[in-house]
């Protein structure tokens, strides 16, 4: 066999076990992250804030949801800051870590029954240190398989740790399925948060097994290494920040008014019980373990904003449709309202973020570039569940409705004026400009 060949037979196999790894990782972190999410709409309202007011209690959890967003771009920052200093899996192990710690002592945290006001305030913290744990992680994870793949793969081994996000969901409402079933009274949202520390250990076995990403070793080698590139992409790469924020509000945005939105919703209306929309959450999650790497490979054949559109634009046309399918009460319309809602919008998009993102910009500034942008988005996205339970309060259901259709129209005109960067498909196949040689080199 030729060396040529041999050589990307093993691109590839390595290409194949960094992507899974980072895959695994990315699924704890992500568990850990939702399982805030569904406790916040099923129970801090009435854990953790002292009210009558049903409404008014998911308001208050939901405004906690949103804390934990507002703090991702300093996990971000941190996390690209040093992803281009000394490396992807520096940044892997120490967000892991974070955000284990973070969630566990969620689980151990003390009601407003038990300490009164203390408890939310307790609870407001360990929200901080989880959205600096999870803003963290998405970008170093991304790199190492994105910069581990054959060139013309990148698409496909990139959407591999974006499997991670739906498989993270699966585990957690699948978590609280199963405590409901197995415990009563606060042990139900405690165990899903204690179990965390099985993860984490797994987690972090698999991560300290992964090597460096070949691109950051070789900027290393090169002296390549930029002094500030946290603060050198936002200075020299900003408008394409905030592209890719705009691209992400369909995705993030709409992900979190199909899952933790629509939980407290069918609760709210007298439409069903929580656990429908979980089993909707559970089945479109289980499907998009396939359809990630279906739209990834797709994107390598036919280019990343092809793929990107189709689920830009169906968040469009569908945002009234789903809140009809869910309206109806019926188990099966309100799982198949969510399936599709992640399925057919977020999946698409989601799937191409990895690749289509990192090849926006030179490696030199790569992982902060991404981390900076992609946590950007998730400030708005964080404030969504708040602002569509506050639209469903004043104007009825209609208002997520357009919500989610809006997110997608900004979405769309902002993958419209995104260059392509898959190389099968773009004139210039470079990922960015040439950069510039370090301002200093790494001490």
């Amino acid at each position: 066999m030729p060396a040529e060949t041999d050589t990307a037979g093993s691109r590839r196999d390595d290409a194949a076990k960094v992507s899974a790894a980072s895959m695994i990782g990315t699924a704890v972190e992500s568990y850990d992250f939702f399982i805030f999410g569904t406790a916040s709409a099923a129970y801090f309202g009435t854990v953790f804030f002292h009210s009558g007011n049903a409404l008014v209690g998911v308001l208050a959890s939901f405004a906690t949801l949103a804390v934990g967003f507002f703090f991702r771009p300093l996990g971000g920052y941190l996390a690209g800051h040093y992803g281009d200093r000394i490396g992807r899996k520096a940044v892997l192990l120490w967000s892991l870590a974070v955000m284990g710690v973070g969630t566990v002592l969620i689980g151990l945290l003390p009601t407003y029954e038990q300490v009164g006001v203390a408890a939310p305030v307790l609870l407001v913290a360990l929200r901080i240190l989880q959205g600096i744990g999870f803003g963290a992680e998405w970008g170093g994870a991304v790199l190492m398989a994105v910069e581990h793949a054959p060139r013309l793969r990148r698409g496909f081994f990139g959407a591999v740790p974006q499997i991670g996000i739906p498989a993270g969901l699966l585990l957690a409402n699948g978590a609280f399925l199963l405590s409901e079933a197995l415990f009563e009274g606060d042990w139900v949202w405690r165990a899903p948060f204690l179990f965390s520390v099985v993860m984490i250990g797994a987690g972090m076995f698999i991560r300290l097994r992964v090597a460096e990403s070949p691109e950051f070793t070789e900027m290393k080698e090169r002296n390549e290494i930029r002094r500030t590139p946290a603060l050198d992409v936002i200075r020299r790469d900003w408008r394409v920040i905030g592209k890719i924020i705009g691209l992400r509000l369909a995705e993030t945005g709409g992900y979190y008014i199909t899952t933790s939105f629509l939980l407290s919703y069918v609760v709210l209306a007298s439409l069903g019980e929580t656990e429908d929309v979980l089993i909707g959450t559970i089945v479109g999650s289980a499907l998009g373990l396939v359809s990630h790497l279906a739209f990834g490979a797709l994107s390598d054949r036919i280019g990343r904003r092809p793929v990107f559109l189709i689920g830009s634009v169906t968040a469009v046309a569908f945002g009234v449709p789903m809140f009809l399918l869910v309206n109806t009460g019926a188990l099966v319309m309100i799982v198949v309202a969510v399936a599709i809602g992640l399925v057919l919008t977020h999946d698409p998009i989601f799937a191409v973020e990895a690749s289509w993102f990192s090849e926006l910009f030179p490696r030199d500034v790569r992982s902060s570039g991404i981390s900076l942008a992609y946590n950007g988005a998730s400030m708005v996205a964080g404030l969504l569940p708040f602002l569509a339970t506050a639209l469903y309060g004043w104007t009825g259901w209609i208002g997520p409705a357009l919500l989610f259709s809006a997110l997608g129209v900004v979405s769309t005109l902002a993958g419209l004026a995104t260059r392509e960067t898959a190389p099968a498909k773009a004139a210039d196949t470079a990922p960015g400009p040439e950069p510039a040689r370090p301002t200093a080199p790494l001490t």
